[in-house]
């Protein structure tokens, strides 16, 4: 018993990875434990070394795992070379945010005592990660999490386990092995994991119904806590001074790259009535420029969608808006196998925001399009939303984003961006977007534990 690694092009197996027994799993988990317990007292210049040997291997084989990543996912093999490129750039930014982020609070000198909060590590992090950004999401996780002295049980999605052997062999690389371990779960073994008394945090991405579980999962017997990335319903908007020319292209990357397949994707758009028809001409011409095929080909700029069993979801999404009046556009015909895994990016206009592709996550090349009349409506509309990731707003106007910025109900707010992490914020979502935060100095303090130290020191 065990999973296949297929890719998702041509749906050729690339590996058959067997399941970890209850016992082989356990003796990852010991070896963690025993592991941190040493790790947790080396300094951080050490912990900071390691890291930087770990991504060196990265690297080094930049190329092949880039490559590897495209096999397993279909992402046109550029993103998955920028994927690398962008992981490397991560993992030094939290290395160079460590030593303050992890320094201790020294509260207001006073006399005769020392005073202080220190952030100290909790022992074997729990990492399960999704699969459409293999390296990226994890990296959020792993890298914090063993500068501050944790060690980490890392559960790659089944789509994408052959990245989670090069985290391994990377710390094999640095002189650490026993700082990192992955294993292939069943689900049931998972919750069971989540219920072991060496496991002290649990960090999970994936879907809104996987973070039900886990947050349940969790809160069964014990109190440890969890950070949750989930889903996402990310709305842009064009406000009436914005410089379509810019917004447009940005807005149809956001939406589309990937082939949508990002928690922090545009998947709203609201327009002003200023710029809806001419929005709508361009975002046509902007979409029927994707060509898709092979990820492998330097041509291809969208490839397949990495699970077929995503095409349901879309192909209702698209179904329900046009019932409701939508005006469906798509420039690509399929044909043939095509059809079985490739989604075409398709426009949306006049979407009604009662609709699916409005309210539920459509994690694929959609671009459903509402028109609005002012910042009111389109706030409001913004705001109309289970999920709270990210939004962003095309404006010139500074005052205009700040005011976006305080109403609007969502993780990050952007102006005139999207779809981008900055390690230097803090990456938190609301809502059914989940919990927690990574990234940033708040990624390292939702890895480890606060311990005050109140000591007398004089009478």
């Amino acid at each position: 018993m065990g999973i296949e690694v297929i890719n998702p092009y041509n749906q050729e197996v690339l590996a058959r990875l067997p399941h970890d027994s209850e016992n082989s799993a356990s003796q990852k988990i010991d070896a963690l434990h025993a592991a941190y317990l040493i790790w947790r007292e080396s300094a951080l210049q050490t912990r900071v070394e390691v890291v930087e040997k770990v991504l060196a291997y990265f690297a080094a084989e930049a190329e092949m795992i880039a490559q590897e990543i495209t096999l397993q996912m279909g992402k046109p093999l550029k993103e998955a070379q920028g994927e690398v490129q962008t992981f490397l750039e991560r993992g030094q930014t939290m290395c160079k945010l460590a030593p303050s982020a992890l320094a201790p609070l020294r509260p207001e000198r006073k006399d005769g005592f020392e005073r202080r909060i220190e952030h100290v590590p909790m022992g074997v992090v729990f990492n399960i990660v999704a699969w459409n950004y293999p390296l990226l999401l994890p990296v959020n996780v792993v890298v914090p999490a063993i500068l501050a002295g944790n060690t980490v049980l890392f559960k790659h999605s089944g789509v994408t386990a052959l990245t989670a052997k090069r985290f391994k062999e990377a710390f094999a690389f640095a002189g650490q092995p026993d700082l990192l371990h992955e294993v292939q779960l069943t689900h049931d073994m998972t919750s069971a994991i989540i219920q072991d008394e060496r496991i002290e945090h649990v960090s999970f991405t994936g879907s809104v119904h996987g973070g039900h579980e886990i947050y349940r999962a969790v809160a069964k017997q014990r109190f440890i806590d969890c950070g949750l990335e989930l889903g996402g319903k990310d709305p842009a908007y064009i406000a009436e001074d914005a410089d379509l020319t810019f917004a447009l292209p940005n807005i149809v990357e956001g939406a589309c790259y990937n082939a949508g397949q990002s928690c922090c994707a545009i998947e709203r758009v609201y327009v002003h009535d200023k710029h809806y028809d001419a929005f709508i001409t361009g975002a046509k011409e902007a979409l029927s420029a994707y060509v898709l095929g092979d990820p492998l080909l330097h041509e291809t700029t969208m490839g397949p969608l990495a699970r077929r069993s995503a095409l349901g979801t879309l192909h209702e999404h698209v179904d329900d808006a046009g019932a409701r009046g939508a005006a469906i556009f798509s420039a690509h015909e399929l044909s043939g196998t095509q059809k079985e895994s490739f989604f075409a990016p398709t426009l949306i206009a006049d979407a009604p925001q009662d609709a699916l592709v409005m309210q539920d996550e459509s994690f694929g090349p959609l671009l459903p399009v509402h028109r609005v009349k002012d910042d009111a409506e389109a706030l409001d509309k913004m705001n109309d939303s289970a999920f709270g990731l990210t939004a962003s707003v095309w404006t010139k106007d500074v005052e205009r984003a700040e005011h976006f910025g305080r109403d609007l109900k969502t993780g990050t707010i952007f102006q005139n961006r999207c779809d981008y992490l900055d390690p230097a914020l803090a990456w938190t979502g609301i809502g059914d977007s989940g919990k927690g935060s990574t990234l940033s100095a708040y990624g390292f303090h939702h890895l480890t534990r606060r311990k005050s130290l109140h000591f007398r020191t004089g009478r």
